[in-house]
């Protein structure tokens, strides 16, 4: 079905401007039509995109597949899929690796190309594979995990337009408790030890929970809510740099090199929670999110969010980098 739309609707910001022409997807084959002819973007959940005011003047394919299958221990399903309703499957039946990123927006066939985390789950833990459309092949093909070249908050996939995700497989563990939990705030709301445990249902109900705090679930009666989640990516630093910012958090990676906190950045370089007396500002509830308070632009958001960088750089020699994808204007 081709129609004309306007896409700040179609995202969780409520920006963007319009697309030339609209294809919803609904099945795979559809899908593969679709994106054939290499439109100008492939759009789902929008809960992680910042579209120009310009729009699209081009072609945007609307990924609406739905479906989830068992294939043994895996469980395969469509781009198109909501995320929390998988999550919420997967918690009733007792099957364990995806309750900490419960909450999340979007669809299913982003989770990958973002390599969604949270609460000290990412999704690369579980991806078994993914099958894609490959346009300079003209074929569909199944990637395994090691093929997606998972990163933090990245992929093969993001910021590539060669694939594009049809289906996902999720391996997982058939249990009523969660593999060992490794974010302290869940522990503690939880009661138990960081690598402790606790019951799948407790660990999405806390999650949620954490995330509602935040502002992080979708809820039309919370203004905080209006977002892409998340704006900034925390950096990775090397052991040198991170030693230069006196009493910034540190969390190991395996390579040696150190994580630290975007939103401690943030909020040392005078950048608080409410920031903002215009259209768009800083959540009332987390420092990382800029939400739309209404009527704002794309450019409203973007100069919020390159005031908030130059400031981190000037104050720290940090650079920040956004985590949705910018469709139609650059960083």
């Amino acid at each position: 079905m081709r129609r004309r739309m306007r896409l700040a609707p179609l995202t969780t910001l409520r920006l963007g401007g319009p697309a030339g022409r609209l294809i919803e997807a609904h099945t795979e084959d559809e899908l593969v039509a679709a994106v054939r002819s290499r439109p100008d973007l492939v759009l789902a959940g929008g809960s992680n995109v910042v579209i120009s005011d310009a729009g699209v003047p081009g072609t945007v394919v609307l990924v609406r597949t739905r479906g989830a299958s068992v294939d043994g221990e895996l469980l395969v399903v469509q781009a198109g899929e909501p995320w929390d309703e998988v999550v919420a499957r997967c918690v009733a039946e007792r099957r364990q690796g995806l309750e900490c990123l419960s909450g999340i927006p979007g669809s299913t066939g982003a989770t990958p190309i973002q390599n969604v985390g949270a609460y000290g789950q990412d999704v690369s833990e579980t991806v078994a594979w993914v099958r894609v459309y490959d346009r300079e092949t003209d074929a569909v093909k199944v990637m395994d995990a090691a093929e997606c070249g998972f990163d933090y908050r990245r992929s093969v996939f993001k910021y590539r337009d060669r694939w594009t995700v049809l289906a996902v497989a999720f391996r997982l563990r058939e249990s009523a408790e969660s593999g060992p939990l490794r974010y302290a705030e869940l522990a503690r709301v939880l009661g138990v030890p960081v690598g402790g445990r606790a019951p799948l249902a407790d660990v999405r109900a806390a999650v949620l929970n954490l995330r509602r705090g935040k502002g992080m679930v979708i809820d039309p009666d919370d203004p905080d809510s209006v977002s892409a989640g998340s704006f900034f990516t925390n950096p990775i630093l090397t052991h040198e740099e991170w030693a230069r910012l006196p009493n910034a958090p540190a969390f190991p990676e395996p390579d040696g090199r150190i994580k630290t906190s975007a939103a401690w950045l943030i909020e040392q370089a005078g950048f608080h929670r409410g920031y903002g007396s215009g259209r768009i500002g800083i959540s009332s509830k987390h420092t990382l999110a800029l939400v739309n308070r209404g009527e704002a632009s794309t450019a409203d958001l973007m100069a919020l969010a390159r005031e908030i960088a130059a400031g981190v750089k000037a104050v720290f020699g940090v650079s920040l980098v956004p985590e949705p994808v910018l469709v139609g204007h650059s960083w």
